[in-house]
């Protein structure tokens, strides 16, 4: 067994591998950027070595930089994690000129399946159903074009090495297809250093389902059971789980062997996940292999007690595998949801800045259910530009699925974070809606679901009094304490004092409040309402115990309101004496001033190109500028017919968000 390794990566993927290595007792050393001088995987790691500047091409990609780090350090192994150098042929090669061993597959394997477009070649000269295309790398924006014509619309333009989304597009009509080369393209360029692309058809109504693999360097391959990832936002998973709800025992099998199968055909020999998209009649066609250990493993290891970090170690170090195919189990069933620095209610832009506040629920198991949280991150920290934007993967285990979902709503409800825009509320949301919890999913779940973007999950007047009752349990906290400093006036609230909360753009009366030693007791617009809580001024979570039913809301005092988050819900709470509410029904709307002449920037970001030159009419649709933001290219469009004025900036600006890009005439 090695007595050190280098982990090639970041983030919270460097971190989760420190945790394996320091429980075999192998010592470990991180790398790091300029951008991740503090950061958590290099506190965590024995040792660390800086390989560069902020980015990752000039860092984490740097293959001679990192090889040297191992070298310096004595390191016998390298894990890459995922991402960065994790599927490059030639990082594997380097390693094995250098004397050190790579921890994953061979590098005949990586170049084997690693390669998108070889891959699917392979897997159909094995006899793996595989997505109708073109079998080959395309040569230019005219070459996509013959090809999308002949298979027809949609089809999908994406990167030939690496994944995660990057240098992904659906293409719905030949129109778009010019600048989803472009963008591809760039993207693929950017994260992985190789722009080849190829196109193949989308299927719809489609299912992301993946068998995750792990063989050894002796000819044993076995797979772990299957993942379901169809909760997706342009193509990038957000939510994960183990197994899938739509398989049966049949699919899973037939499945499960055509991934061995096609992994023993290119003589694997690590962790490996073979991606497969799945339509309604449970018909399946190989999509890739990922080559690497995946994000979503941990609802893997949940369901099969499994550790695949250590697996992948002890293969690397050419230990057989310890179990047999028959002997893998599948109990219970997990869920993982990627919180992001993202911003879903302005159509999930990235977010930077500083995490002012950070505390994850507690982690472990209680009652059966198991709550367990992947980052790389800690308050104070920063989350930059430069790479991907997760925060972490929040995991919940339980006996079933119903309990798992009901677990993940709860723990997510717990999660607090401040400082910057984060997915919490939009993950919370997807684990109240009826058609995830009834397991009725597919990849096209997001855009369908929320075609208008993300507003906040539904609240019925049920949940409204929840909110309500928490608001004004908030108040009278407030006002009791208040009354307890010396020389503040007392008893400024009496037991049955009057309120009207404003809150969804509704006035409801709330009477005969009074809250003693945590027993809550109000009538909401005429309603008796009793509940229970323990909350105090100054915590950011109040429990509220009604009915039974335990409800955990996020609550943040502002000038003159509260904002209070809770199921996917947040909701601002005005709470009024009645006389100060019929005041404010006659306070003036302040208007908001019109920005509609300006196209601003929606996320801190790099113009990377600006499609438009002053003077110029566009048509509603059309591209005006591309802003590229960790490791995403975003096209801006034309929301109307209009004229180009002023340009206000230039290609490789770095701009803040709401920064004026362009104006257009009046």
């Amino acid at each position: 067994m090695f007595r050190k390794i280098l982990i090639a990566n970041r983030g919270e993927i460097a971190c989760r591998i420190i945790k394996t290595a320091r429980k075999m007792g192998i010592a470990t050393v991180a790398v790091y950027s300029d951008a991740d001088r503090d950061a958590l995987h290099v506190k965590m790691a024995d040792q660390a070595v800086h390989v560069g500047a902020a980015p990752a091409s000039e860092s984490y990609l740097r293959i001679d930089r990192i090889v040297a780090a191992a070298h310096a350090t004595g390191a016998e192994a390298v894990h890459p994690g995922y991402g960065f150098l994790s599927e490059r042929e030639a990082f594997a090669a380097a390693l094995a000129k250098a004397g050190i061993v790579f921890i994953g597959p061979n590098s005949k394997a990586i170049a084997a399946m690693g390669d998108k477009i070889e891959s699917k070649k392979l897997a159909k000269a094995a006899g793996v159903s595989t997505v109708p295309g073109f079998m080959g790398e395309i040569r230019d924006e005219a070459h996509a074009r013959e090809i999308a014509r002949e298979i027809g619309y949609p089809v999908m333009v994406k990167a030939s090495a690496g994944g995660g989304g990057k240098g992904l597009r659906v293409v719905q009509a030949e129109a778009e297809l010019a600048q989803a080369v472009i963008s591809s393209r760039n993207e693929a360029q950017a994260s992985f250093g190789d722009g080849r692309l190829l196109v193949e058809k989308f299927v719809s109504q489609p299912r992301h389902i993946e068998i995750q693999l792990i063989a050894d360097k002796h000819g044993h391959v076995i797979h772990l059971n299957e993942r379901e990832c169809s909760i997706q936002r342009r193509h990038q998973k957000v939510i994960e789980e183990a197994p899938s709800p739509f398989l049966d025992e049949k699919t899973r099998a037939a499945m499960g062997a055509q991934a061995v199968a096609l992994a023993k055909a290119v003589g694997y020999d690590s962790a490996g996940t073979v991606e497969f998209i799945v339509d309604g009649r449970r018909n399946f066609y190989f999509l890739e292999m990922n080559t690497r250990l995946q994000v979503e493993h941990p609802v893997t290891e949940l369901i099969t007690g499994l550790d695949l970090v250590e697996l992948m170690i002890r293969s690397a170090a050419g230990e057989k595998l310890p179990l047999a195919q028959k002997e893998v189990k599948c109990r219970g069933w997990a869920i993982e949801a990627r919180v992001y620095a993202e911003d879903p209610y302005r159509g999930f832009l990235p977010s930077t800045g500083r995490l002012t506040r950070y505390h994850p629920p507690a982690q472990g198991t209680e009652n059966g259910v198991t709550v367990r949280n992947d980052t790389g991150v800690f308050e104070g920290g920063e989350i930059s530009v430069y790479y991907d934007p997760m925060i972490a993967k929040l995991s919940t285990h339980a006996s079933s699925r119903e309990e798992a979902v009901d677990a993940m709503g709860a723990a997510l409800d717990r999660f607090e974070i401040a400082g910057i825009a984060h997915n919490v509320s939009f993950l919370d949301a997807v684990m109240h809606h009826p058609r995830f919890r009834e397991g009725r999913i597919t990849t096209n779940f997001i855009a369908e679901e929320y075609p208008d973007g993300f507003k906040g999950g539904p609240t019925s007047d049920a949940d409204l009094h929840l909110f309500v009752a928490a608001s004004v349990a908030a108040k009278l906290w407030r006002t009791q304490r208040a009354g307890e400093i010396s020389g503040a006036l007392k008893n400024a609230l009496k037991v049955g004092d009057s309120f009207v909360v404003h809150i969804a753009g509704r006035d409801i009366a709330v009477c005969d409040a009074h809250l003693a030693v945590g027993s809550l007791h109000l009538a909401i617009d005429g309603k008796i309402f009793e509940g229970i809580t323990d909350w105090f001024p100054g915590r950011p979570l109040l429990t509220l115990k009604h009915q039974g039913r335990e409800t955990v809301f996020q609550i943040a005092r502002h000038a003159g309101f509260y904002r209070l988050t809770q199921g996917g819900r947040e909701l601002d709470a005005i709470v009024r004496s009645p006389y100060a509410a019929t005041l404010a029904a006659m306070m003036p709307v302040k208007v908001a001033p019109d920005m509609s002449r300006l196209l601003l920037c929606p996320m801190p970001g790099l113009i990377t190109a600006l499609a438009v030159k002053e003077g110029q009419g566009v048509k509603a649709g059309d591209p005006l500028a591309v802003v590229e933001a960790m490791k995403m290219e975003n096209v801006l469009r034309a929301e109307r017919d209009g004229t180009v004025a002023k340009i206000r900036a230039k290609k490789g600006d770095s701009l803040a968000r709401d920064d004026v890009i362009l104006e257009f005439a009046r």
